[in-house]
């Protein structure tokens, strides 16, 4: 079966790599499939802080291989045709505890979108090329991505993506809410590199409370006040603050311990 999902470290970064690059990264059944057993592994991994999601080659993804549609949108477990295996693995990706970044070159088109808006930050060359085609090929697009787009970029504008089909280039894409930087090619992947380091660096626990509680805010605000209580609980006795504070009285670089290996929230 061709497409796969490749995963490469580079000290406290991993980089899952879109694979079927003589496709444009199209994702099959067997790639989507992939995205949850390897998140959890990522999740485990103490010494992985910040996870990239890049396509290989040229490409961010063109979509779902429309060659294996049929496959890839029925669960069948459930009989259901609502975006089985593409919401599974777009919710591994959205749920996964550590910050995540999309760094799309390329195309980022359909189901390749719902990799990108599942990550908590999506940066994107000047050339890249943005679409959302599923008027175009006669299906209904996966709930999951249609409630991600709403958040994100409003419901005009989604309706607008959603039902035109249309490309638009990436200064669109990002005055639409889609982005958060567009970035010279020449530059990008050196400046992704350094972003991810620099997230790498910061306290862990700061960025995964706070990751859970904008999610939550995002979510409707259900359990808001606890979500926030058990992260400041956490922060009480993590150390992390006497590491921060230390390190900026005393002008030093801070070396933030907390793993979240023996937290009680990761486990709940």
């Amino acid at each position: 079966m061709t497409g796969t999902l490749q995963v490469e470290y580079n000290g406290p970064v991993a980089t899952i790599l879109l694979d079927n690059e003589r496709r444009r990264n199209a994702m099959t059944k067997n790639m989507w499939q992939q995205f949850q057993p390897i998140l959890q592994h990522l999740a485990d991994k103490e010494s992985v802080k910040v996870v990239v999601v890049r396509g290989a080659g040229e490409n961010f993804s063109a979509g779902a291989d429309i060659s294996d549609l049929k496959d890839i949108l029925h669960d069948p477990d459930t009989g259901r045709h609502d975006g089985g295996h593409v919401t599974a693995g777009e919710n591994a990706l959205a749920s996964f505890p550590k910050p995540t970044i999309a760094a799309v070159d390329g195309y980022c088109i359909g189901g390749g979108w719902q990799i990108a808006g599942a990550c908590d930050i999506r940066l994107a060359t000047d050339r890249s090329t943005f679409g959302i085609t599923p008027a175009k090929v006669g299906i209904v697009y996966p709930l999951s991505g249609i409630e991600r787009l709403v958040k994100l970029a409003g419901p005009a504008t989604a309706k607008y993506l959603l039902f035109s089909g249309d490309f638009i280039p990436a200064a669109e894409a990002m005055s639409l809410g889609l982005l958060a930087r567009v970035i010279p090619q020449a530059s990008f992947w050196t400046e992704i590199t350094e972003f991810a380091e620099r997230l790498a660096s910061r306290s862990q626990l700061s960025i995964q409370a706070m990751k859970d509680i904008v999610d939550v805010i995002a979510a409707g605000g259900y359990r808001l006040g606890e979500t926030n209580a058990e992260w400041q609980r956490e922060m009480a006795v993590s150390g992390e603050p006497e590491i921060g504070i230390t390190a900026f009285l005393s002008k030093q670089t801070p070396e933030f311990k907390w793993t979240g290996r023996h937290s009680r929230l990761l486990d709940l």
